[in-house]
């Protein structure tokens, strides 16, 4: 009878703690290409020529002496672990921007960057 009550223990035990653990990271991030960053002169650059570099930018603000483009790419890295009566799961997002600012000619008059991407780490979710 004893070998009986410990076998359902056992298995009561196995189905509370028997889970899974998942690892996540976003697949559509491609980092900037920092050497492209020299290309850009102050007074110099265009518009256009930040579109042929960088692509079209993710957005566009007008301000009142010209625009700003903005940049941004990001990194998701999740931890999942699914118990059968709990969940815990951690996210971790870094971005990379650029912003560019233009004056009404379509001159970039300066530029900021910040690169954290690379920082997205897989976390203990607890």
């Amino acid at each position: 009878m004893k070998t009986g009550r410990r076998l359902i223990a056992v298995m009561v035990a196995a189905a509370l703690l028997s889970g899974c653990a998942i690892f996540g990271r976003s697949k559509d991030f491609k980092a900037f290409d920092q050497q492209l960053l020299t290309q850009v002169t102050p007074g110099k650059t265009t518009a256009q020529e930040l579109t042929k570099l960088f692509g079209a930018p993710n957005a566009v603000v007008k301000l009142s002496n010209g625009n700003a483009y903005l940049y941004n790419r990001n990194v998701s890295k999740s931890l999942g672990l699914w118990l059968v009566l709990v969940t815990f799961i951690d996210m971790d997002t870094q971005h990379d921007r650029l912003v560019f600012f233009l004056n009404n000619n379509d001159v970039v008059t300066n530029y900021g960057r910040s690169l954290e991407a690379a920082d997205a780490a897989y976390g203990l979710p607890f």
